[in-house]
């Protein structure tokens, strides 16, 4: 059973695109070995700047022969039938089989496609893929009509088996496939050739190729971490600039530098930006201050002089971009000297939000206004929450945000300190945007929540009233992302409030009830995340008092744990019961059985118990929901179960006598509204 080793080698492969094209290529190339009837045992893809590779172990040495059989018309059919069915397989008459069917004699045909050798089909599969591989962008050059990320320089293509490597037969535009490839471009440019994968990896280390991108990128970060720790610093952790530096280099060489003295009083937050962003260095931290004082970069070639000519030049360059940064930064912090924070802000003015919902000022406007009103509901001060919002956005208009655009909120906390401003105002401005996504943290001050609740308020509400809500999978204005921003806030920081009343604070015209039920819907999906099932949740919701999200997943939680118990679950499916069977007879009957039920015209001991037990149970269930003990309240509901159960088994609810008839349907409805006032359990699937 042969192994496939494949190499695409060419220029540099944008780093971003690396891992994504390996993958494709794995994928590809796998499924087309496949569908020809190539199995295999194992496969995998490799990527560094200048190749993708594809190891594919324990090919079928040859594609299995196959043999079908395919029905054919009647014997008796008109003779074009039987004609189309030759054409279709490719036989004579004299080659066709008579069978008997169940509707008489039908004519069959053996059709037989013989195997084929792997090197043939593994061709076939490699061109279709290459010619046809799916990158995000990609280029012509030469006379050729190939298209490739970058120009393709070489195909590597060998089969390995116990008697040696075979090079596949192989042209794509020119390119014919070989078992040469060459190592690193600038110290070890030579050629040589391979005889399977790992001839092929150990070649190319010494070649200063490490293949392996997983490895790069440890080798980076331990070299990094040491380097670091010798000084008593750290280096700043950074997966995904980590994984595209791996992606830049197929050798490399970690150096550490020195950030220029004076630049190490800019924020930390923009040294490591700015040095991110247009150099892709990794920022080298003193853990006792928190400040910048170091940059490690990675080279892609070792140096006779150890990277010290590297670093000259990388200090140079840094020292421009930083000149630059610090410029910004002074002028800001002139600007919001001379002017104040909100005097930044009033440039606002002439930025659209949306075209239909005014200005960011008019936003700002808004938002203030609505922290006011949220304000007393989170602990925070209405004054201290208006400031709060005139001035969070003002960042906006300096000239460090506008160059790092991902600095906002960050620079604001800054220029906020710088401004005068305390009583949780700075934190407010950093994390009002906060949380962004699932796994983002959640503020706790309480101006930080009051305005970020705001903020989201005021988007979702806007969008609503002039309906841009998410449509299917669109939703360009990020609103699913807010509304579940809004439930992070309420529930991490148990803010108790009727969202329908804060809605109509928001911007005019939402239809508060619309957006409740958005709502109600994100809830959904994230008390999924934490293991409540949907229908537990829509028995929640149909409720009263819905709109508190708290008293709402208080509620849910609490059903979620007693559903999961015997008594739950029995207690569910005898609700259900008494239920369908009172829906069934008011509906034949045209009326209601809500009249109470009277004890007096109990006969069996089953029936005086369950009247007993509805008793107890209401009075046991209605100062548990006034304290909102929901655990208590279903405690009580899961002592119906037995008495209800008992029931049914003794009693006839549709008797004969007219009177017992009617007083036991009012005894189900009974039973129906005790329940219905713990949960919903009508919306409780199974």
């Amino acid at each position: 059973m042969p192994d496939l080793l494949l190499e695409l080698f060419s220029e540099e492969i944008p780093a971003r695109m690396q891992a994504r094209a390996a993958a494709d290529l794995k994928a590809r190339v796998t499924d087309g070995l496949v569908e020809a009837g190539l199995t295999y045992a194992g496969a995998v893809a490799h990527s560094t700047p200048r190749r993708l590779a594809l190891s594919v172990q324990g090919l079928l040495a040859d594609s299995p022969t196959v043999r079908e059989d395919r029905k054919g018309p009647r014997v008796d059919a008109p003779e074009k039938a039987l004609e189309g069915f030759l054409r279709a397989t490719g036989l004579t008459r004299d080659q066709l089989e008579i069978r008997d069917d169940k509707k008489g004699q039908v004519y069959f045909a053996t059709l037989e496609k013989p195997g084929r050798p792997a090197a043939e089909i593994v061709a076939e599969v490699v061109e279709q893929v290459v010619r046809h591989f799916p990158w995000p962008k990609s280029m012509r050059w030469g006379a050729g009509s190939l298209r490739w990320v970058r120009p393709l320089h070489s195909i590597l293509c060998i089969l390995t088996d116990d008697a040696g490597a075979e090079t596949v037969d192989l042209e794509i535009d020119g390119l014919r496939a070989g078992d040469v490839t060459a190592g690193h471009r600038f110290m070890a440019p030579s050629h040589f050739s391979v005889t399977g994968f790992d001839d092929y990896e150990a070649k190319l280390k010494r070649a200063k190729v490490i293949l392996s991108a997983e490895e790069r990128a440890d080798h980076i970060w331990v070299e990094a971490h040491n380097m670091a720790f010798a000084q008593g610093l750290e280096v700043v952790e950074d997966k995904a600039l980590l994984a595209e530096v791996a992606g830049l280099v197929e050798w490399p060489v970690v150096l550490m530098g020195d950030i220029g003295a004076a630049f190490l009083d800019l924020p930390p937050e923009v040294l490591q930006t700015s040095m991110k962003e247009h150099q892709k260095f990794f920022s080298v931290r003193n853990p006792k201050t928190g400040q910048i004082e170091k940059f490690v970069t990675v080279a892609n070639r070792e140096t006779a002089d150890d990277g010290a000519t590297i670093l000259a030049g990388n200090h140079k360059v840094l020292a421009a971009r930083l000149s630059d940064a610090k410029f910004f930064w002074e002028n800001d912090l002139r600007t919001v000297r001379e002017i104040g924070l909100e005097g930044m802000a009033a440039g606002l003015e002439t930025v659209t939000f949306h075209s239909k919902l005014g200005s960011q000022a008019d936003r700002i406007k808004r938002i203030s206004t609505l922290a006011r009103e949220i304000a007393p509901l989170v602990g925070a001060k209405p004054d201290l929450a208006a400031e709060a919002a005139r001035v969070v956005k003002a960042d906006l208009q300096s000239e460090m945000v506008d160059e790092f655009p991902e600095l906002q909120g960050i620079m604001g906390r800054y220029y906020a300190e710088a401004a005068g401003h305390d009583d949780g105002v700075p934190e407010a401005c950093e994390e009002h945007y906060k949380p962004l996504g699932p796994g983002d943290d959640v503020p706790t001050g309480p101006v930080s929540v009051t305005v970020a609740l705001a903020d989201k308020i005021d988007m979702l509400t806007g969008f609503w009233a002039i309906d841009e809500k998410p449509t299917g999978s669109k939703d360009p204005f990020a609103l699913r992302r807010a509304a579940l921003g809004v439930i992070r806030l309420m529930l991490e920081n148990a803010v108790r409030a009727h969202l329908s009343e804060v809605f109509v604070k928001g911007y005019a015209g939402a239809d508060a009830d619309d957006l409740l039920a958005f709502f109600h819907d994100r809830l959904k999906v994230h008390l999924r995340d934490e293991g409540i099932r949907h229908d537990v949740i829509d028995a929640c919701i149909g409720m009263p008092g819905n709109d508190d999200l708290v008293l709402l997943v208080k509620r849910a939680e609490a059903l979620a744990t007693f559903l999961e118990t015997d008594d739950g679950e029995n207690l569910t499916q005898g609700f259900k019961r008494a239920n369908n069977i009172l829906t069934d007879e008011e509906r034949k009957d045209g009326v209601e059985y809500s009249f109470g039920p009277d004890a007096k015209l109990a006969e069996a001991a089953e029936e005086k118990a369950l009247f007993g037990a509805l008793d107890a149970a209401e009075a046991r269930i209605a100062p548990a929901l006034a304290a909102e003990d929901f655990a208590a309240a279903m405690s009580a509901m899961a002592d119906l179960r037995q008495p209800i159960d008992a029931f049914f088994e003794a009693v006839v609810v549709n008797a004969e006598n007219q009177i017992l008839r009617r007083n036991r349907l009012n005894l189900l409805h009974r039973i129906r509204e005790i329940c219905l006032k713990v949960a919903d359990l009508r919306r409780i699937e199974g």
